[in-house]
């Protein structure tokens, strides 16, 4: 079965992200099904589109938009599945909701897309954990000129999405959005919340 101009997927583990292991218990962290942050984002392509070129393998783990997985409730109360969904979970995935795939241990940005790790805030009196609007680029655009992986650089306001992959968080910035590439100076420490 193939589509198209669409993916074909499956949930790496399940359509939701919303457990912990502590030890010998299980935590549930969140029992809406409206809250978007804990809808699984990791899924497996087992179909790739007829109609789009691209360098996605079926096989490959891909990172999607929280909403291919989600559930919410209609107008009357009643739970339904996504738009996304197909059957027996598998679900369809436009391009533009690919943003991230795995290939030899290695995540890949799809174009029109980066990952960038925040840093850590060193002014003292800063109730901020992370600076706002900049950070060091660890999966980039494969059409972005001019800047490296490992780059420090800035971001419009709002344009940054959160993910965590691999507990790592990172943000989603589109390529468009990117305004800086500022030199660094070495004393940038990269941040990672304790949660992640």
């Amino acid at each position: 079965m193939k589509a198209i101009f669409e993916f074909i997927v499956k949930p790496k583990n399940s359509r939701t992200n919303n457990e912990k292991v502590i030890g010998d218990s299980k935590l549930i962290l969140n029992t809406e099904l409206q809250n978007h942050n804990y809808v699984s984002r990791e899924c497996i392509v087992i179909a790739i589109p007829l109609g789009i070129e691209t360098s996605i393998k079926i096989g490959d783990e891909v990172i999607v938009h929280h909403n291919v997985f989600r559930r919410y409730r209609d107008i009357r109360g009643n739970e339904k599945n996504s738009k996304s969904y197909f059957e027996n979970d598998t679900f369809f995935v436009s391009a533009d909701q690919v943003y991230a795939y795995k290939r030899k241990n290695k995540w890949e940005a799809c174009k029109g897309y980066n990952f960038v790790k925040p840093i850590h805030e060193d002014k003292m009196f800063s109730i901020n954990f992370e600076k706002p609007l900049i950070g060091v680029i660890k999966t980039k655009d494969p059409d972005l000129k001019d800047v490296e992986e490992q780059d420090l650089i800035g971001f419009k306001p709002s344009s940054e999405y959160e993910f965590i992959i691999d507990r790592q968080k990172l943000y989603r910035v589109p390529t468009n959005q990117i305004t800086i590439k500022y030199e660094r100076q070495g004393n940038e420490k990269e941040y990672n919340p304790s949660w992640a």
